[in-house]
């Protein structure tokens, strides 16, 4: 008890970092249930995870994520190319993470089970130098 009297200053310091980390652990970026790149590359490549670009048509064939497939937000609900196992990650990108974010409250209405948000969007995927692709290239 006296060392923590005598040092209460450095039990403030310990306290005031350990909630500054915790923090920004339950208020990351990109919004609720929204993964990383690195966690969208891991599901891609070892759970078969769809990598689904909502971004309008315009935007795909300006550049997109290698693999992505293109299934506009608009048209997302009336769309075929939707897996049909309802159990298959679905990772969906767009330009910011905004409209996966929408996305993903959609097909979870829908029935998918495992609906994640890329953090950032495309711009995130950029910047951890991730494949991109042109529409034709």
């Amino acid at each position: 008890m006296k060392f923590l009297i005598d040092n209460w200053f450095l039990v403030l310091a310990a306290l005031v970092s350990g909630g500054m980390l915790l923090w920004t652990s339950l208020s990351r970026a990109g919004g609720a249930g929204a993964i990383s790149t690195a966690e969208a590359v891991q599901l891609i490549n070892r759970e078969k995870g769809v990598l689904i670009d909502v971004c309008e048509a315009e935007e795909y064939a300006a550049g997109h994520a290698v693999g992505a497939r293109n299934i506009p937000l608009a048209t997302l609900e009336q769309s075929k190319q939707l897996p049909s196992n309802k159990a298959l990650p679905l990772v969906l990108l767009c330009q910011s993470g905004a409209r996966a974010q929408r996305a993903a409250g959609m097909l979870a209405k829908l029935g998918y089970e495992r609906v994640l948000p890329v953090a950032g969007g495309l711009r995130a995927w950029r910047e951890a130098n991730l494949p991109i692709e042109k529409a034709g290239a």
